[in-house]
């Protein structure tokens, strides 16, 4: 099969791109290069640059690569900037779905895994979140990804389109250093950032009802996350009409103080986290119940927290040579070790 994998010259695009070839599967690159670098993109795998808006473009593409399957990444993702942009966001993810859509049904391509995200549930109050948890999104970039599932499984009902959406939970780490997200967006490099500048850590809010008074999240290796993919992708090739809905996490909870403690043991950097007021809308526990993913997919996540900040911190060296040397204020050398 031939998969086109909108988005793959992103930080989790790059890793699927990888999984998928590193399978066996013939893979093409859409990418607007918007946030993707070109250079992500493997030797031997076409890179089309252009925007999911363009109904033209995608056509060629489908018809041009005989593409026989979908992987769909590209899409803006920064919460905040949706609450600031929500048409912006509003545009890019939910008409750029319905026009990629509409190319898909057009050219019969049989199967179609759209990335989802845990921001469709907003503030659940439950220890593990299931696919059955109710959906209340807190920003316009969470209501984008549930509308995005909407329209996905109505295209599958009416038309026979093989669909999954699959909701990550907080992706972390890199298979190579090459591969490493660049962003300052989430957590891990966001306390990467501010230990380079000898900054302390940031902690939004220590008084929420959890066992150290911080927030906890699920964290999933983006290789895991990579390799879900390519078993999504395969399940929908094997079945004609599948329609799957499944969350893509560990199933275990690590709190922010835990993950900056950890973080300052793999890089010699640690300080003692500043502690500012909650941001509205976090909620105090987020973790996946990876159960249906298991017994749907026959995947489960193999890397741990420790292999997620070691290939993420060899990632930000590659970018940020200086931040291996110990700065003022740090209680050990800055060179990366084991806990």
């Amino acid at each position: 099969m031939t998969w086109m994998i909108t988005g793959g010259a992103g930080y989790i695009g790059a890793h699927v791109v990888r999984a998928m070839t590193g399978a066996g599967e013939r893979a093409v690159v859409y990418d607007d290069l918007s946030t993707g670098l070109a250079e992500r993109v493997p030797d031997g795998v076409p890179l089309v640059v252009g925007s999911t808006l363009d109904a033209e473009l995608l056509d060629r593409t489908l018809l041009g690569h005989d593409v026989t399957g979908v992987v769909h990444l590209a899409a803006k993702k920064q919460v905040g900037e949706s609450a600031a942009r929500p048409l912006h966001y509003y545009r890019e993810n939910v008409e750029g779905l319905r026009v990629l859509l509409d190319a898909v049904t057009a050219a019969g391509v049989p199967s179609l895994v759209f990335s989802s995200s845990a921001a469709v549930y907003g503030m659940p109050d439950v220890e593990l979140v299931t696919e059955e948890t109710p959906c209340a999104p807190m920003s316009p970039y969470g209501e984008t990804k549930l509308a995005g599932e909407w329209l996905v499984r109505a295209t599958g009902r009416a038309t026979g389109l093989s669909t999954a959406c699959l909701r990550y939970f907080n992706v972390a780490g890199a298979a190579a250093p090459q591969l490493a997200d660049v962003g300052v967006f989430n957590l891990v490099p966001m306390v990467f950032e501010r230990l380079t500048r000898g900054a302390p850590p940031r902690v939004f809010g220590d008084d929420y009802p959890t066992p150290d008074g911080t927030c906890v999240r699920d964290y999933i290796h983006v290789s895991d996350l990579a390799e879900a993919h390519v078993a999504a992708a395969r399940a929908l090739a094997a079945a004609a009409g599948r329609d799957l809905t499944l969350n893509i996490g560990r199933g275990e909870g690590v709190s922010v103080r835990e993950m900056i403690d950890r973080i300052g043991a793999v890089t010699g950097h640690r300080r003692a986290p500043d502690v500012t007021a909650r941001r509205p809308g976090d909620p105090a526990r987020v973790v996946a119940s990876a159960d249906r993913a298991a017994a749907a997919l026959g995947w489960k996540a193999r890397h741990d927290v420790h292999d997620m900040i070691t290939s993420a911190w060899a990632g930000w060296l590659r970018l940020h040579p200086e931040a291996a040397a110990p700065g003022p204020g740090d209680s050990s050398p800055g060179a990366l070790t084991a806990p």
